[in-house]
């Protein structure tokens, strides 16, 4: 899994409370086991029109927002069913960072599984940062994950609560498959001790 350290990227409005997993990935989309290939169907029910068409009502297809990697929610975000295509399709478009008020305890351990970092911060923090999103246009942040802050363009830093652990998975790029191969060493030794090879 690729490293999360330090970035600075443009930041996307989704102004709602519980975008659930279905609006994230619907779930026709759903017939491949492959991680790859599902941005293009990120919230495909509130991006696209009927006929195909991009809905510009859709604040994020607004063309300010193109090339986004920070995303902005409201409460509850990743709620639904535990399906991890969500953060799949979250990266696939480019995201790798949330900021929200809540998630959806499921969502939220997907993404450390899949290189995301969900960011919680209060809620009056997200709104304001709402506001000054959609008055500058071209508004990004710098993610610092080693010290725990999102800094502003007019460099404020905001800091956040993580685990250390959380934390630690992302600096290391360690999936569920890196976790288990840091006690290669010990599990191959154990393994000869037992005549397993």
């Amino acid at each position: 899994m690729e490293k999360f350290e330090t970035f600075s990227g443009l930041l996307a409005p989704l102004d709602a409370q519980h975008a659930d997993t279905d609006q994230i990935i619907p779930k026709q989309f759903l017939k491949r086991v492959e991680r790859t290939g599902y941005g293009e169907f990120l919230f495909f029910d509130w991006r696209f029109n009927d006929d195909g068409s991009l809905n510009q009502d859709f604040e994020m297809n607004h063309d300010r927002y193109q090339g986004a990697s920070i995303l902005i929610a409201r409460d509850n975000f990743g709620c639904g069913s535990s399906r991890e295509h969500a953060p799949w399709a979250l990266k696939g478009y480019g995201i790798r960072c949330i900021v929200a008020p809540s998630f959806a305890d499921i969502f939220y351990n997907n993404c450390f599984n899949n290189g995301l970092l969900p960011v919680a911060l209060a809620a009056d923090t997200v709104d304001r940062l709402f506001g000054e999103l959609r008055a500058n246009e071209g508004y990004a942040l710098k993610v610092d994950l080693e010290r725990r802050l999102l800094l502003t363009p007019s460099g404020e830093e905001i800091p956040f609560e993580l685990d250390d652990f959380l934390r630690d998975r992302l600096l290391h790029g360690w999936d569920q498959v890196g976790l288990t191969l840091r006690h290669e060493e010990a599990i191959t030794r154990w393994e000869k001790d037992h005549g397993i090879d």
